[in-house]
């Protein structure tokens, strides 16, 4: 059973930052990209950042662009989001994800791509 596990959340003033980082990868055979996912206002997930192994292509959501950075680390194959000048509307469940479909290479923001997801964790923003 894959489970990828999501760390680092937590509650934060407003402009503070935190790094989540999420483990599991190993388990999942031929990943072609990884996610990070939060929940929403519409309750539907939102792509907050993507990495795609084949060429290192960092995508983003506008709303984070220059505040967060996701990065891979490879000799531990854990997935890292950086997240710096923290607002009060980023505070969500953070979700990392897998795909190991190539069609992610070209639509990384679809949820539906991903067939991996973790638990999830809580981001608070005051």
């Amino acid at each position: 059973h894959v489970q990828l596990v999501e760390s680092g959340g937590g509650s934060v003033q407003a402009g503070g930052s935190l790094k989540l980082s999420c483990t599991g990868f190993e388990y999942i055979n031929n990943v072609v990209c990884m996610a990070w996912f939060r929940q929403g206002q519409g309750m539907e997930r939102e792509m907050v950042a993507s990495f795609i192994l084949s060429s290192a292509e960092k995508v983003y959501t506008d709303s984070v662009k220059g505040r967060f950075t996701i990065s891979h680390a490879r000799t531990r194959n854990t997935l890292h989001l950086q997240m710096s000048d923290l607002k009060p509307e980023d505070a969500d469940i953070y979700t990392c994800a897998a795909s190991t479909r190539n069609q992610c290479e070209l639509i990384p923001r679809e949820s539906k791509i991903y067939a991996y997801y973790g638990q999830g964790t809580q981001v608070t923003v005051s």
